[in-house]
């Protein structure tokens, strides 16, 4: 699988394909333990050294299931990002079920802090969780929906982490685009994982992101390059969602726009959808949530589908895709045909 960019020292290259694990914490429906340990151990025999994950999913499970597994892997050769932000503490009032989106009990709850004592707490109860002795990245986690301050708060207390030896390289992990030009500009962060916001149907990053972060050199990770469902069948359903609601008419009739020209080169629309953050030489690689063994083996098939360059160049002639997220057909055939 190819490798991408480099972050800091003692952190290996970004492979092209990462593992999400916010299924695993029982995103929206359950997962049993034992499929997920199978979905994390297919992952790595498929080739995925890149595994991602966070308290805030399932309240610490994802991260709990992780860490009946990583810890047989050979540590060098994986790359194991997690974040901080939201501590995750006993629930005053205790509930049958999580009321943020993840079928867990609700026993604890989700706490904001992003100063340093809470980043400093944050990242050993991960370290706890994972049972590991350092991950290779910390992300601030969603400070856009924190309130202000936040994402400076945040990114302030894992440069003091960082500068510590506490953690290799810093991040941010949101669906926003603002403030991220200016974290870039002043080079207070070695990496970004950004959601939503560059995909096939959505493009507001590419010049508020992503051209400034390839002039500076900061890779970007994309994540929700199936915008939660509705590019991640061949032709979106009736039902499909979109940033986790129903899907407006408009956004599907361009889904299915996308997907009669992807058919008309032989490909399936989530392989493109898969291939097109790649496309930018700022993006080092996507991450994706993964469930099931099955659902590994369908994301690391679509990511080694060749992309015909025909394909982009099409895509833009209709006005789908912005001119500039195709910068010449050399880019194309170089860096988004996935060669491996």
């Amino acid at each position: 699988m190819r490798l991408g960019s480099s972050l800091a020292a003692g952190v290996p290259p970004l492979p092209f394909l990462g593992f999400g694990g916010a299924p695993i914490g029982n995103l929206r429906t359950a997962v049993t333990d034992a499929e997920a340990t199978a979905a994390i151990r297919r992952a790595w025999d498929r080739g995925i050294r890149y595994f991602d994950t966070a308290p805030h999913y399932g309240l610490g499970l994802s991260e709990r299931r992780l860490g009946e597994v990583l810890p047989g892997l050979p540590r060098t050769q994986l790359v194991l990002s997690t974040k901080i932000g939201r501590l995750i503490v006993p629930n005053p009032h205790p509930a049958d079920q999580d009321d943020d989106g993840f079928a867990v009990p609700g026993d604890l709850t989700r706490v904001w802090d992003f100063s340093l004592p809470g980043a400093e707490r944050s990242l050993a109860e991960s370290l706890e969780r994972l049972r590991v002795d350092a991950v290779d990245i910390a992300f601030v986690h969603d400070p856009d929906q924190a309130g202000p301050g936040a994402l400076e708060e945040g990114v302030r207390s894992l440069a003091a982490l960082k500068q510590a030896g506490a953690v290799r390289a810093i991040g941010v992990g949101t669906n926003s685009t603002s403030g991220l030009a200016e974290l870039i500009g002043n080079g207070s962060i070695d990496v970004i994982m950004l959601a939503n916001r560059y995909t096939l149907v959505e493009h507001s990053a590419l010049e508020t992101v992503l051209d400034p972060a390839a002039r500076a050199g900061v890779p970007v990770i994309a994540v929700g390059i199936y915008g939660t469902g509705l590019l991640a069948t061949a032709r979106p359903t009736p039902d499909a969602s979109y940033e986790h609601r129903p899907a407006d008419a408009e956004i599907v009739r361009r889904a299915h726009a996308l997907a009669e020209i992807c058919e008309s080169h032989g490909v399936e629309l989530p392989a493109a959808a898969l291939a097109f953050p790649m496309l930018h030489p700022a993006v080092a690689g996507v991450v994706v949530g993964m469930r099931s063994a099955r659902e590994v083996d369908e994301n690391v098939d679509r990511a080694e589908v060749d992309i015909p360059a025909a394909l982009w160049s099409d895509l833009a002639a209709e006005g789908l895709i912005p001119p500039g997220a195709v910068r010449s057909l050399e880019v194309a055939e170089g860096k988004a045909s996935n060669p491996r």
